[in-house]
């Protein structure tokens, strides 16, 4: 069986985001930084947690967080992947672009992956 598609979401991601894909995809394995205890930690943190996890990180922090990532690939730390969502993106089509990557694409499709959303 294909392995499934995890998700973190830091704590710059709209709630509205959160609750959209959890509606649209109930059995989707996706957790907030707030869940998962990582509140104020700091985008290196953030990044680690999701590379022990396994999980593809979502922010719409695209600047701090880009650069940290970008960091990350260049020293040669794995990452299963992250989707930037700049906050000029409508919630409803970033509701969107996650549903589809989490039903059309396997996690190991994202590895060492900075992209940014709508696709």
């Amino acid at each position: 069986m294909a392995a499934k598609i995890k998700f973190l979401t830091d704590e710059d991601v709209r709630q509205a985001i959160v609750d959209g894909v959890r509606k649209h995809l109930p059995k989707l394995d996706v957790v907030t930084a707030r869940e998962a205890g990582l509140s104020s930690y700091r985008d290196q943190l953030v990044l680690e947690f999701a590379a022990k996890e396994n999980r593809i990180l979502i922010s719409q922090d695209v600047t701090t967080m880009k650069e940290h990532a970008s960091s990350r690939l260049r020293t040669g730390k794995p990452m299963p992947g992250l989707f930037l969502v700049p906050d000029t993106v409508p919630i409803g089509n970033a509701i969107d672009e996650i549903v589809l990557i989490a039903e059309c694409t396997a996690p190991d499709d994202w590895n060492n992956r900075i992209e940014f959303l709508p696709l």
